[in-house]
């Protein structure tokens, strides 16, 4: 269920497209704000709550990717990122320091309208009706229900995408997982992006990311979750 009246913040130095997306993505139930920067944009997040921030990569001064990757460290409000870039590499990066998703420029309004809605339809996903316990691994700890990581009893940062990628392998621990597969449950256009997020999950829940004890690579199929037994 997306929330009533989700509030958006577009952040893009173009004037043009910010008053456009404005425009449109307020016909569309959202209450939008809008920003030109970086430095705009983190007077508006002090002041109002968001339920997902439209970031342009390409902008003069701190880039989108700077400001996400900044922002990434206290909020894990969902993040589109907008690229003029074409190549998978540039995409990858944003994913890499903390985007939910991207849209290549120039793009359709309603392509943007629909990924913006899958976005928030993750991050307010209903509980399962059986309701599945934490799962432990090593020092990290995950209430799927909750959509929380800690470990050692700190609380860890978990962007949209990565709180849904751990709720499901948690749903079905010990089931490997196809990339194509977690591409489609997920809602997620491209398969590297899952590669990208398992990458990020491992540096929060491994001792050591490179020799992975829970998030497991199955040779020839994909990922799998294998926790700590309760």
């Amino acid at each position: 269920m997306i929330p009533h009246d989700p509030h958006l913040l577009v952040v893009d130095d173009d004037e043009r497209l910010r008053a456009l997306l404005q425009r449109y993505l307020s016909t569309h139930g959202y209450r939008v704000s809008a920003a030109p920067g970086a430095a705009e944009a983190r007077e508006l997040l002090a002041n109002m709550e968001f339920d997902l921030l439209v970031l342009d990569v390409m902008m003069p001064g701190e880039s989108g990717l700077d400001f996400a990757r900044d922002l990434r460290r206290a909020s894990s409000v969902p993040i589109l990122m907008l690229t003029a870039r074409v190549e998978p590499a540039d995409r990858i990066a944003g994913l890499e320091q903390g985007a939910d998703d991207y849209l290549a420029k120039p793009f359709e309004p309603r392509e943007l309208l629909l990924r913006i809605n899958s976005l928030l339809r993750r991050v307010q996903a209903p509980a399962p009706a059986t309701a599945i316990q934490p799962v432990r691994m090593g020092a990290a700890l995950f209430d799927p229900e909750g959509g929380r990581l800690t470990k050692s009893g700190k609380p860890v940062k978990l962007t949209s995408a990565e709180q849904a990628l751990l709720q499901l392998f948690a749903a079905h621990a010990g089931r490997p997982f196809s990339r194509a597969d977690l591409c489609k449950r997920l809602g997620v256009a491209l398969e590297r992006s899952i590669d990208v997020q398992v990458t990020r999950l491992r540096r929060k829940i491994e001792e050591d990311p490179k020799l992975p004890l829970y998030l497991q690579t199955v040779r020839g199929i994909g990922y799998m979750l294998v926790p700590d037994r309760q």
